[in-house]
């Protein structure tokens, strides 16, 4: 019997983590969390059966959660949610046509999506969301709370800092240093080290 896995937030990025959910086949979904007024409501069949201020008491029935709320300004709502729920179970969520490398290392709650690769060496933090296509080279380290949006690159031996969005299409060049909280516009290409907390759009 499959373990049943709730979802907090049930927005557009939570449809994008059902059919990954759906495709792995490794957990039920038993249920979304979002607003109060969206109670009763269903995201693609799974109905939203608790608020966010219901979260606690669902941790003492459920063992299994995962963040499918989006993220692109800021990370504050995920590592919110992601630190409440804790010490709860948060699953590695991986697609079937994605490819991660037995010598990668990716944390917990963090889900990769469609076609997503990671390579050799790479390291993946807590509660991430390497979305379709991304690509995350050899020794590459992503720190924890990261969106590395459609089609990115991290080229090897980058160095993403806690909380940074990195926006789709955007690439890394190799053994640039990205700091913690920053915004990486779409399309961007990053050629040098970039500050903590920064906005770097095209």
């Amino acid at each position: 019997m499959k373990p049943e896995l709730i979802l907090i937030g049930g927005g557009g990025h939570c449809k994008s983590c059902i059919d990954v959910i759906e495709e792995e086949d490794k957990f039920k979904i038993a249920g979304i969390v979002d607003l109060p007024e969206k109670k009763g409501q269903k995201v693609l069949g799974y109905e939203i059966i608790a608020s966010d201020n219901e979260i606690l008491i669902l941790r003492k029935k459920f063992s299994h959660f995962l963040v499918t709320m989006g993220q692109v300004k800021s990370a504050s709502l995920r590592i919110s949610k992601f630190n409440t729920l804790e010490p709860a179970a948060f699953p590695i969520i991986v697609s079937p046509n994605a490819y991660i490398s037995k010598h990668a290392q990716v944390g917990a709650g963090t889900i990769i999506m469609h076609y997503a690769i990671v390579n050799a060496g790479a390291k993946v933090g807590n509660n991430c969301i390497l979305n379709t296509k991304s690509l995350i080279e050899h020794n590459t380290v992503i720190g924890d709370h990261c969106h590395i949006s459609t089609s990115a690159i991290a080229n090897g031996g980058v160095q993403i800092g806690a909380g940074t969005f990195l926006g789709s299409n955007a690439v890394a060049k190799e053994y640039v240093t990205i700091g913690d909280n920053c915004v990486i516009g779409a399309g961007v290409s990053i050629m040098q080290n970039i500050e903590s907390g920064s906005l770097y759009v095209g």
